[in-house]
């Protein structure tokens, strides 16, 4: 649990981490990818993902967290997470749980409120990440989602736990985002939507993932550009340098400019 300290005006940003263990994240992306590829890759996303929450808390009034899993994993994490980085534990196993855990925790410890966000997507748009402090600072209660291509969240934001937007989820389907709409509207909550973004956990939007960062092409539906996400972006370019093939790109990429 955060520090018993009060945070008026003060907001959260909390990244939901898995340990980045060799056959034990990103086991979508296998193949293309080996196992301890994918989990070199998760650790770039962790990487950059925190990279952007820090380059968003400069324009607004957030502490940054890692809400890790599982318990016991900290000191992975603290190996190579800046120190200003703040550490939040597991209560729960899954994300039916550990979701509104971590947003209850963050809260009881005198946040105004927090945003959760996924580790999947590192590019996603510095600004989406602002202006969804900036929709949850306005009067009033409610929740803020970025829906993801796949049908999923890539953030959620509160300023009250409403743990009934999390119960009877089907998680890990397309379902998840169109649910947790529906279960807002049935609660009387407010719901705003952030733009959408991509999620990287298979094959198709890994390939996205190579041509957004290396070919500078937007991916489909997404309508602003992306974080540089330069961790993620130099292995990718390693990757390709060694057989780009199995990735699905084999011609000869330019360098580009972010």
């Amino acid at each position: 649990m955060p520090p018993g300290l009060p945070y008026a005006g003060k907001y959260a940003f909390a990244v939901m981490v898995k340990a980045p263990r060799s056959g034990e994240v990103k086991t979508r992306l296998v193949p293309p990818l080996y196992a301890e590829e994918a989990s070199f890759l998760s650790a770039c996303f962790v990487k950059d993902i925190i990279a952007n929450l820090l380059a968003a808390s400069e324009s607004v009034p957030v502490d940054c967290y890692a809400a890790y899993s599982p318990p016991g994993s900290e000191a992975l994490f603290r190996d190579f997470l800046p120190q200003q980085i703040r550490m939040l534990p597991p209560r729960s196993i899954g994300l039916a749980n550990s979701l509104p855990d971590a947003i209850e925790d963050l809260i009881a410890g005198g946040y105004e409120g927090a945003c959760l966000v996924n580790a999947d997507s590192p590019t996603l748009p510095t600004s989406l990440l602002i202006e969804a402090i900036t929709s949850l600072r306005a009067p009033g209660d409610r929740v803020v989602l970025g829906p993801a291509i796949d049908g999923g969240y890539y953030l959620i934001g509160l300023k009250h736990p409403h743990r009934q937007l999390f119960h009877e989820i089907a998680w890990s389907t397309e379902r998840v985002y169109r649910q947790t709409a529906e279960r807002a509207a049935s609660i009387e909550l407010e719901l705003v939507t952030l733009p959408a973004w991509y999620d990287v956990d298979d094959a198709a939007s890994l390939n996205w993932l190579c041509r957004e960062l290396l070919d500078g092409r937007r991916p489909p539906q997404c309508i602003r550009d992306g974080y540089a996400a330069s961790q993620t972006r130099d292995y990718l370019r390693g990757l390709l340098a060694a057989g780009g093939e199995r990735l699905g790109m084999n011609h000869t990429l330019e360098p580009v400019s972010r």
